[in-house]
């Protein structure tokens, strides 16, 4: 029951009020929430054993598999519809050895899975986080499936940079909304408490630094309050966060943002004044497909599938097939931070399977050119050094000749969302600055580390919800764990 059940009418702590928030508006740029020594106290104070801090597809993967394991929670969301970065993503999800994987005749292991990643980052990525999520995220995706109703196929057609098999699930719709419309219907059908227009502003612990409850705005300015055995922060980056980005990814200062507004860095900030540890922080997911004007996501099977990019010169400028995320800081370096994705009418075809795309292309983004002479008078270029660089394949030999007609769509670089954050253990317990985990509070997806390392060559197409979806569901065992111990030793509150 979204935004309703008993959580919706919970008495409201007297006296507690600050000004009102816009409920159809996350802000761009949230307040440090403050830390709160003790625990929430009034009779109107409810409790619940786990509280999750944000309902995109971290927070209602924790919360559906917390329905599974039979521990109540709720999950607070500031917006008045769960969206998050997913909804603004393309809703693909890599993992090694589902059903649905095995059922297409693919057999590989989570091992298999880790060395992609491990490849990608050179390294980097955090091993024991990295074993954790591409163990998880097969069992996390099998019974969401199962239990929950959500009908996952495999992409075909194309690989993803990065990926040596097809391990990216989907639903049929092929979107983020459609994702977070599924994990929605099915905590409405398990009866999963989400509070939306609840923007959490407090964070309560005690003298052991055990969380002990969480403050939220309502929109018309009350602070609620709730007490919990366990807290998941499963809420932000910080690629909203205009200073943090100058400050710690100075390459994407000027980039277009295309990610979610309520990614301002708040959980960050909770981790800083309770002393968490920091990891990451210079990973994140870039895009060199961002339409403009339009302010669409191109996919990047177009690339993969044998599309170039060209410059205002008319010449190519990288390796496509590296990755979408590294792919923003070269467009991003070109003149006028612009390129154009250049394809024909096969990789046309392609594109239209993408509801993305057919979006953006009603929105005219997709200009068609007759012949060679046309595009480079689109791009603006001499037609000679357009015709060298559509002929040459020589980094490409897979790469078939582009024929006429041409399609172009004008693009730039784009920051979506980051990749560094709480530092976390295998189990999601957030570390303080000496390694130790805190008592009882967990993070996962865009408020913790991911498994991308500390650039943004390190992300692995779809890493982003690999964190959120796996995260989520391992935070979740965890938290139901921690609440068991509670009750057996009677230190449930």
């Amino acid at each position: 029951m979204t935004g309703a059940g008993p959580m919706s009418g919970a008495p409201r702590s007297a006296g507690a009020t600050v000004p009102p928030i816009d409920a159809h508006r996350s802000p761009s740029h949230a307040a440090v929430p403050s830390l709160r020594r003790g625990t929430p106290a009034g009779d109107d104070v409810l409790h619940l054993p786990v509280v999750i801090v944000g309902a995109g597809a971290c927070g209602l993967t924790a919360a559906l598999t917390l329905s599974d394991e039979h521990v109540d929670c709720v999950a607070l969301e500031r917006d008045v519809v769960p969206s998050g970065s997913t909804a603004l993503s393309s809703g693909f999800v890599p993992a090694a050895g589902t059903r649905v994987q095995v059922a297409a005749g693919i057999v590989e292991s989570p091992a298999d899975f880790a060395a992609d990643i491990r490849d990608k980052t050179h390294g980097t990525a955090n091993e024991p986080l990295l074993q954790a999520y591409t163990e998880a995220i097969a069992p996390a995706l099998d019974l969401l499936q199962a239990r929950h109703g959500l009908t996952f196929e495999l992409l075909d057609g194309f690989l993803y940079p990065g990926h040596r098999v097809r391990r990216m699930h989907a639903l049929p719709e092929r979107t983020g909304s459609a994702l977070m419309g599924a994990l929605q219907r099915a905590a409405d059908a398990a009866g999963t408490y989400v509070l939306t227009q609840s923007h959490v502003c407090e964070l309560w612990c005690d003298e052991d630094e055990r969380i002990t409850g969480v403050g939220y705005v309502r929109p018309d300015g009350t602070i609620e309050r709730l007490r919990c055995d366990a807290l998941i922060l499963a809420c932000n980056g910080f690629g909203g966060n205009a200073a943090m980005v100058r400050e710690l990814l100075p390459e994407m200062k000027d980039a277009a943002f295309g990610g979610h507004a309520g990614n301002d860095g708040s959980a960050i900030a909770w981790g800083q004044a309770l002393g968490a540890r920091l990891a990451d922080m210079g990973g994140y997911q870039g895009h060199g497909s961002w339409a403009v004007p339009q302010g669409a996501l191109i996919s990047w099977a177009i690339m993969m599938a044998g599309g170039i990019q060209i410059n205002a010169r008319g010449v190519r400028f990288h390796d496509e097939t590296q990755g979408y995320s590294e792919a923003a800081v070269h467009v991003l370096q070109q003149p006028g931070a612009l390129a154009w994705n250049v394809f024909d009418t096969p990789l046309l075809a392609l594109g239209r399977e993408f509801p993305d795309f057919c979006d953006a292309e009603r929105a005219g983004a997709v200009r068609e050119c007759a012949t060679l002479e046309a595009l480079a008078a689109l791009i603006g270029c001499d037609v000679s050094v357009l015709e060298a660089t559509i002929a040459d394949r020589s980094d490409r030999s897979d790469r078939r000749a582009l024929t006429a007609p041409f399609y172009a769509i004008k693009v730039t670089g784009a920051l979506f969302h980051t990749q560094g954050g709480l530092d976390i253990d295998p189990d999601c317990r957030v570390l303080r600055t000496d390694g130790t985990p805190f008592p009882n509070l967990l993070a996962a997806g865009g408020a913790a580390r991911g498994v991308s390392g500390n650039a943004v060559w390190g992300y692995l197409s779809g890493n982003g919800l690999l964190s959120a979806i796996a995260g989520g569901f391992i935070a979740a065992r965890t938290a139901a764990a921690l609440v068991a111990q509670g009750t057996s030793t009677g230190e449930t509150r």
